[in-house]
């Protein structure tokens, strides 16, 4: 087979852009670093620790948020989109990163969180306090309910955290008022952006960090901004960050409507008045990949995240196809496509791919769950990373997994925070797994985490292994196979160069791209490489004869 997949304008022309070929470390600010020993990270553990991000090789910083917020969902519930909250440091600290992070060449993206905002934003407290009609709740999505009294919700939606998508507040009179629609915590209700004045505000909201010197946004939720306008029931299940469709059904009411793309016209204007190339990011669980596609055409964002590929199998045949209809898709309006296998919102892959193949992804692996296998789980890993770093385009990485750190699977289910264990029933547990406070000292407190044992989440003893500094400088080590990694793919210039298929069956991928070449192997046997390969890198070590075994990756000159 050889299928040429290029990355270029519809035009022809080819893509450029910092943001194409770019590195992306995604920092979950509670997790990274705690400068105070309070047990929670912060902005200035951030800043001191930015020097790790430039050993490692990436390009830019993606924070997770850091604004005022109750933290009923762990900062994704904002009281103020302008400021910074007390436990992460003060809007001063927030200047000094971007500014630290710059000099070191690194690039800083923040996350904006635009479909709800907390129940404690000002906003919101004038809804409750406004009757009904009144341009307070207008900012919102304020319905009567059904039933003689309005006593039941304005529709069937469910919350995708559990539970009803809909709360019925009380009005300053003491009875029992309208319902308010949230798809996700209760104390996150959903912003009406049929509403003139929302828009306006969030660019307002935009322009306060470009002035500040960010670099770009990541878009929280970019699917869901606009709902159809009515409300129509919709009794499928919410499957928490999904996005998934049969082709047989329309598309839900909530997510992917057309109207986001007006929205996100409008905010490109605004990124392209400033300089230095700033840029959109759409977290948007949307299949197919055409339709997720749209969002990233010309006028709108520059980038959308592949949830496509990170839940794709580890099988030969389904890692080609996604890789493919990723690539047609995104040329098909000139946009670079994006690759990850890890974030703040999913099981880590070392994990992930410790389940046996075909296993339904889980949200989230506790005490009594079936267990993945921790050492097939780092070679798949390890493997997949050096699958998806080859690739054309721009990777995102999650904190920890350059050292192959694992999920907390066995974490005690009463040291859970995560609002979908306790709304769910305590069905799902969630997402604290992947949140651990990250390892950077084996014999330090919090495993260097913070100058205290404090940690908001519990570390497991297991965390040791995976320090930093039990990892840096040996050869072999999941944070060494990660540097040489990406600076292989600098040199090579793997990330805007053009994929050339060379075999695509059942048991192994190989293609050409910038350079060199790639094979996977996912088979049983040992592949032989070719004769005289120059071997480059490798996911793990080669048989004695120097065939490439199952679930290992290598990188070759041929």
């Amino acid at each position: 087979m050889n299928t040429n997949v290029t990355q270029q304008n519809p035009s022809g022309d080819p893509i450029t852009g910092w943001w194409t070929e770019a590195v992306i470390y995604q920092i979950y600010p509670r997790s990274f670093a705690d400068s105070d020993g309070d047990g929670i990270g912060d902005l200035p553990g951030i800043t001191a620790r930015l020097d790790h991000l430039v050993d490692l090789g990436v390009d830019a910083v993606w924070l997770s948020p850091f604004y005022p917020s109750p933290q009923a969902d762990a900062g994704y519930d904002v009281s103020d989109y302008r400021d910074v909250e007390p436990l992460f440091g003060r809007l001063p600290d927030a200047d000094k990163l971007i500014t630290e992070a710059h000099s070191r060449g690194l690039r800083v993206i923040v996350d904006l969180v635009p479909n709800h905002t907390s129940s404690a934003h000002p906003w919101f407290a004038a809804a409750l306090a406004a009757a009904p009609g009144s341009p307070e709740r207008a900012r919102y999505v304020f319905r009567d309910g059904r039933g003689p009294a309005g006593e039941q919700p304005p529709n069937d939606w469910q919350s995708v955290f559990g539970g009803p998508a809909w709360t019925r507040v009380v009005d300053p009179d003491g009875q029992p008022g309208q319902w308010y629609l949230h798809l996700f915590d209760t104390g996150q209700p959903d912003l009406n952006w049929d509403n003139p004045e929302v828009r306006t505000e969030f660019l307002d909201i935009l322009r306060f960090w470009l002035d500040r010197g960010v670099d770009g946004f990541r878009v929280d939720v970019a699917h869901g901004l606009v709902k159809q306008a009515d409300l129509a029931d919709w009794r499928e299940p919410q499957e928490i960050l999904s996005g998934r469709e049969e082709e047989d059904k329309p598309r839900p009411p909530m997510w992917d409507q057309d109207g986001v793309h007006e929205i996100y016209r409008e905010w490109r204007r605004v990124l392209d008045s400033y300089p230095g190339e700033r840029i959109l990011v759409a977290e948007a669980w949307v299949e197919p990949a055409e339709r997720l596609a749209r969002y990233v055409r010309p006028d709108e964002m520059h980038q959308a995240f592949n949830f496509e590929y990170l839940l794709a199998s580890w099988t030969a045949p389904a890692q080609y196809a996604v890789i493919t209809r990723s690539l047609e898709a995104t040329d098909s309006v000139g946009a670079p496509t994006t690759w990850v296998l890890s974030n703040h919102d999913v099981v880590r892959h070392a994990s992930r791919l410790g389940l046996p193949v075909g296993t339904p992804r889980p949200n989230g692996i506790g005490i009594g769950d079936p267990q993945p296998d921790a050492a097939l789980g780092l070679r798949r890993a390890r493997a997949a990373t050096l699958l998806m770093l080859a690739l054309p385009g721009s990777a995102y990485l999650y904190q920890g997994e350059e050292l192959g750190l694992p999920e907390h699977t066995t974490m005690p289910d009463e040291a859970r925070q995560d609002p979908t264990w306790a709304r769910s029933g305590h069905t799902q547990r969630g997402r604290d797994g992947c949140r651990v406070p990250i390892p950077w000292e084996a014999d330090a407190p919090s495993y260097g985490f913070g100058p205290t044992d404090a940690s908001w989440l519990p570390q497991p003893a297991v965390w040791a292994e995976y320090a930093l500094d039990r990892q840096r400088d040996v050869p072999g080590s999941t944070y060494e196979m990660y540097r040489t990694a990406l600076r292989l793919r600098r040199e090579y210039a793997l990330g805007r160069s053009a994929l050339r298929w060379r075999e695509s069956g059942d048991a192994v991928l190989i293609f050409d791209n910038g350079g060199l070449t790639v094979l996977t192997n996912f088979g049983e046997a040992p592949v032989p490489l070719p004769a005289g390969a120059e071997v480059l890198h490798s996911s793990a070590p080669l048989t004695d004869d120097g065939a490439v075994p199952t679930d290992v990756t290598v990188w070759f000159r041929a």
